[in-house]
């Protein structure tokens, strides 16, 4: 499972669009009559799931991500991101038989040293190490990546899991800036009351393919942005997502591992 997703972020605006009452008698009023795109409202531009993007990022974090700078320790190795309003750099060290490596992406470009010196890489080694830092990054900090420019977005509906109610958020990715694995599908679970992601599930093809389901939990607010480790579960390749939280409730998923994003520090402080 490869997240070589577009990583510069843009300025989405939000809101429900807004009903006309000319289309409720069956007459269908032209475009947006005398006005201008600089001044069509929010409501008449975003659709429903836009709108429940916009919501869910601002109850993770909001605008702070566009210039966040945290540290953090997944599976022993230690990381950084680092974002400057469309610009951004991300960090990963590691120790290994007593080297010191660190892979930095920034805007794109990975490089590596090795006890401070610059290493070549091969194209397969770059494209190999920018996957795993990136895909690291893009879970820590959802779901601010879901603003990017190729994200497809649609509203799968309501449902309940154990009791509460979710609106589901269906992403797909466009080829052009989707990454390699722009055919991955997602569902987010967004918690009606909280607007926070309760569960997320995905399916790929690359690898011989899979279906994953994730349930959040331990939930944490750091310097105004939301953390959260997920326990991760399997299903047989070929499930549909809207099919999982069913599974799920009745103990039918595999568990495979524990996300856990430990030692959080916001580096601004």
């Amino acid at each position: 499972m490869k997240y070589n997703r577009i990583l510069v972020p843009v300025l989405i605006l939000w809101s429900f669009a807004s009903c006309n009452p000319k289309e409720k008698s069956g007459k269908k009023e032209a475009s947006h009559p005398g006005k201008t795109e600089a001044t069509i409202s929010t409501e008449e531009k975003m659709d429903q799931a836009e709108v429940l993007t916009a919501e869910t990022i601002q109850a993770h974090g909001g605008s702070l991500y566009d210039e966040a700078f945290y540290g953090f320790t997944f599976r022993k190795k230690q990381y950084t991101f680092q974002n400057r309003k469309g610009s951004y750099t991300y960090t990963v060290k590691s120790g290994d038989q007593g080297k010191e490596i660190q892979d930095v992406l920034e805007n794109g470009v990975l490089t590596r040293t090795i006890n401070g010196s610059a290493t070549p890489l091969s194209e397969k080694e770059i494209a190999k190490y920018f996957e795993a830092l990136n895909s690291v990054v893009y879970f820590v900090t959802l779901p601010h990546k879901l603003k990017d420019r190729a994200v497809n977005k649609t509203y799968e509906g309501p449902t309940m899991i154990k009791g509460r109610a979710y609106d589901v958020l269906g992403i797909g990715f466009d080829q052009d800036g989707g990454g390699v694995d722009y055919d991955d599908q997602f569902h987010y679970w967004i918690n009606k009351e909280t607007k926070t992601i309760d569960y997320l599930a995905y399916s790929y093809s690359t690898n011989e393919g899979g279906v994953r389901f994730r349930s959040a939990y331990n939930p944490r607010t750091v310097g105004g942005i939301r953390f959260q480790d997920y326990i991760n579960y399997e299903a047989p390749i070929g499930t549909p997502l809207k099919d999982l939280p069913a599974l799920y409730e009745t103990g039918a998923l595999k568990e495979l591992s524990r996300i856990i994003t430990e030692n959080v520090v916001d580096l601004k402080q």
